[in-house]
């Protein structure tokens, strides 16, 4: 069944469902033959949904009511299972964007995580295009794998996923093969050497950090390359707001910094930079520049990890049968852990 299919239709057994109660409040389900849903705000048999069209309202029992949907990629990205922090669906929107990832488009992305930012990267991309993405550890590429499996089902769009370093990775690509390069890691500017080879002339560079020194170091560092366009520098900030009549206001919380992108463009071997003129600002560059802050990977325990592994992996075997039971899924993984635990 196709990513469309997966998408429209009645409700089926081993597929998400996304309930919403009258406060707003939101719980995702896997639907299964047997299944049952409960909780404070009311409860159901799984079966009263399958078949049931989407935007179904669904009686929970004692008068409560729960609006059943598939959610939306923006709603999947925030409540799949994950080890690496999940860029959120804001940045990865502007991400798509600014970096042009148009249908077709070769992409490389170092730092994998838990694959929310390649979901839109493959959608972006579509069936015409390439997505290769590079991430160091195994354990989050196997969650990513199967984040991104699950929402696209058989049908993934073109992807390939590596284990290893990202510099070693886009050194090996033929020169000019990549339309985009996308850089979400904690020291890109190692990157910038291996980006040039493998970007074509006008092809995009971008960055995404989490700190005013990583996006300072990457910035200087790729005007000192000389290999690229001016950079710039942005950040997303999304505030919803109040409806009520003519109750209207923003809500007191938002989806503030999340992280910076900082994106530039390659240019022609043959070039050099277009230095832009402007006012220096005092004391700028009156010292060498010091990166003194230290950058280090937030640690995730392993028992994390594991348990991350195998939620994937149930996930699979109940979209796949539609039942609870354990399946083949969750014994080969199971298993795999098992083998890794013994190993150390």
């Amino acid at each position: 069944m196709s990513s469309a299919e997966l998408r429209r239709g009645p409700f089926r057994a081993g597929e998400r469902v996304q309930l919403t109660d009258p406060k707003g409040r939101q719980y995702t389900i896997s639907l299964t033959h047997k299944g049952f849903f409960q909780s404070t705000r009311g409860s159901f048999r799984h079966s009263e949904l399958i078949g049931a069209d989407e935007g179904t309202v669904i009686e929970a029992g004692e008068g409560r009511r729960l609006l059943a949907l598939r959610p939306l990629v923006s709603d999947y990205v925030l409540s799949m299972p994950r080890g690496a922090t999940v860029i959120y669906p804001k940045d990865a929107a502007q991400i798509v964007h600014t970096a042009d990832v148009f249908p077709g488009s070769r992409v490389f992305e170092a730092g994998l995580g838990s694959g929310a930012l390649t979901l839109s990267l493959l959608g972006a991309a579509g069936y015409e295009g390439h997505v290769l993405s590079v991430e160091r550890r195994s354990e989050f590429a196997e969650i990513a794998q199967g984040n991104v499996t699950s929402w696209y089902g058989a049908n993934v769009p073109p992807w390939s996923v590596e284990i290893g370093e990202a510099d070693e990775a886009l050194a090996s690509l033929p020169q000019d093969d990549r339309d985009q390069v996308i850089l979400d890691m904690l020291a890109p500017w190692e990157m910038l050497e291996g980006a040039a080879h493998a970007l074509r002339p006008g092809g995009v560079i971008l960055a995404y950090v989490a700190t005013t020194t990583q996006m300072s170091r990457f910035v200087e560092e790729l005007r000192d390359s000389s290999n690229f366009t001016e950079p710039v520098a942005s950040e997303t900030l999304v505030r919803t707001w109040h409806l009520d009549g003519l109750s209207v206001r923003p809500d007191h919380r938002m989806v503030a910094h999340t992280g910076f992108l900082v994106v530039a463009r390659r240019l022609s071997p043959q070039s050099d930079p277009l230095v832009l003129s402007r006012r220096p600002a005092k004391a700028a560059h009156s010292e060498p520049l010091a990166w003194e802050e230290e950058i280090g990977e937030r640690a995730i325990s392993p028992k994390k990890l594991r348990r991350v592994r195998r939620d994937v992996a149930h996930r699979a075997d109940v979209e796949e049968t539609g039942e609870s039971d354990p399946g083949a899924h969750g014994k080969a993984v199971s298993e795999r852990i098992e083998a890794e635990l013994r190993d150390r």
